[in-house]
């Protein structure tokens, strides 16, 4: 239910679950997160999902046994964090719960017009992960981050690019081939050097 295509350094990683809006279980966050921590070699990483649908968050059956407050969220977002290729998200559909915290980890987020996105995790009980909310904020700021997180608004793919919550909105046709051109420049450069400037750009450096 996770796919891994590797093509001359660049890693395509789809969650592979339509029948079931790629909600994810404990095994495929680990998977997804394995994959992660192994890709230091990559030299650019693009997360997407099958179908119409990018992940509708965590299994109902896992979610009740306790994954929705299982740190394997934090892992596999901080995993992708950490990585020194350039990450991009794909999102070939809708954003829903936990799932939002992978994409808030990569670089950049690009979405088809019908994506919506949403967090509902006050509503359902829990508090989102540490690393969501904060990454979250860096990007649209704390108001409209209540917005999501606590008023519990669902918000469409032209209010995320206003916002800043993703960086392009881009047909499904091209969603992949956009996500590709978006990296061929650091897949060509030397890879300490995407490093470093990916450093500076985040205030690290």
């Amino acid at each position: 239910m996770i796919d891994l295509a590797k093509d001359d350094g660049l890693w395509t990683v789809t969650i592979n679950r339509p029948d079931k809006a790629n909600s994810v279980t404990h095994a495929m966050l680990t998977e997804l997160a394995e994959i992660a921590e192994s890709a230091g070699e990559a030299r650019g990483l693009i997360l997407t999902g099958a179908g119409k649908v990018f992940s509708a968050g965590a299994d109902l059956e896992a979610a009740r046994a306790g994954l929705a407050v299982s740190d394997v969220w934090e892992r596999l977002s901080g995993a992708i964090a950490a990585l020194p290729c350039l990450t991009v998200a794909a999102l070939n559909g809708t954003l829903a719960g936990g799932s939002m915290g992978m994409a808030l980890a990569c670089d950049m987020r690009i979405a088809v017009p019908t994506a919506k996105f949403f967090y509902p995790v006050m509503k359902l009980g829990f508090l989102p992960q540490p690393s969501d909310p904060k990454r979250m904020a860096a990007l649209i700021g704390p108001a409209r981050t209540k917005l999501i997180l606590m008023g519990g608004q669902k918000i469409t793919a032209e209010e995320a690019y206003a916002y800043g919550l993703i960086d392009r909105i881009v047909a499904p046709e091209d969603l992949l081939p956009t996500a590709r051109d978006l990296l061929a420049d650091s897949r060509a450069a030397k890879p300490e050097l995407v490093r470093d400037i990916g450093a500076m750009c985040s205030g690290a450096g």
